[in-house]
């Protein structure tokens, strides 16, 4: 593993289209510095140059060059690359290699998969509040769609979880028939947000929705919580909100 200090960066310069025994000349130096436990590789494309033969190459949305500059660039140990640097010199053919004294400051660390830190919310019990939320779909909030604006505000301010259901049929405060169409795009359906918190939590979270929803209906209801599960997930991945879609 490459440690912190002096370490040597390598750059070698290809051609797209060279080859090594039939196979692309950057996967055959990719292989051979993975299997030799060299600490990463990154390759990288260029849209237009020239090398030795002093022929300009260039991609263009008509043509798809097959000549354009590579450059394969990892940086490891002063010893590391010697070992290498033999072979690098067989695979590059015509290409070019560099090196260059560099320091490394940070080495990248592998990454450890861990358990997701789960906030406390998610062990609700009991009692609880749902409140929905009736709004319009063409209704919007800041230049985008409201009933997105409020998912993400409930996300922000860590609401449980939040489901957002279309209606296909309905009519509210100025009576008029919103309905579904099947070969229409409406764009004035109903939408309901419906949401499951603690009561504090959600009471919390309402001059927000006061000020976000400018016309629609915003109701909360005393609810029983018999089942709150969840699959654990990668870190990485966000829990998805199954705070509504639970009851």
């Amino acid at each position: 593993m490459l440690n912190a200090g002096k370490a040597v960066k390598v750059s070698i310069y290809l051609s797209e289209g060279s080859k090594h025994h039939g196979i692309p000349t950057y996967s055959s130096i990719l292989d051979f510095l993975f299997y030799r436990g060299v600490s990463g590789a990154t390759v990288l494309k260029g849209v237009a140059g020239f090398g030795a033969d002093h022929h300009m190459h260039s991609a263009s949305i008509v043509e798809i060059s097959d000549h354009l500059p590579l450059k394969i660039e990892f940086v490891e140990s002063r010893e590391k690359v010697n070992e290498l640097l033999g072979k690098l010199e067989e695979l590059a053919g015509t290409g070019m290699i560099e090196l260059q004294e560099t320091t490394v400051a940070k080495p990248a660390q592998v990454s450890k998969s861990k358990k997701p830190v789960l906030p406390a919310h998610l062990k609700i019990e009991g009692k609880a509040k749902m409140m929905r939320i009736y709004i319009g779909e063409a209704d919007r909030w800041k230049e985008k769609p409201l009933y997105n604006a409020l998912v993400e505000a409930m996300r922000a301010n860590d609401i449980a979880g939040v489901t957002v259901y279309r209606g296909i049929l309905g009519y509210g405060a100025h009576r008029r028939i919103h309905k579904d169409k099947a070969l229409h795009l409406s764009h004035d359906c109903s939408i309901m947000l419906s949401a499951v918190d603690t009561e504090e939590k959600l009471r919390s979270f309402l001059p927000l929705v006061e000020q976000m929803v400018e016309e629609g209906l915003v109701v909360l209801s005393d609810v029983d919580i018999i089942k709150y599960s969840y699959r654990a997930l990668d870190v990485d991945q966000s829990v998805p909100g199954a705070g509504s879609a639970s009851i």
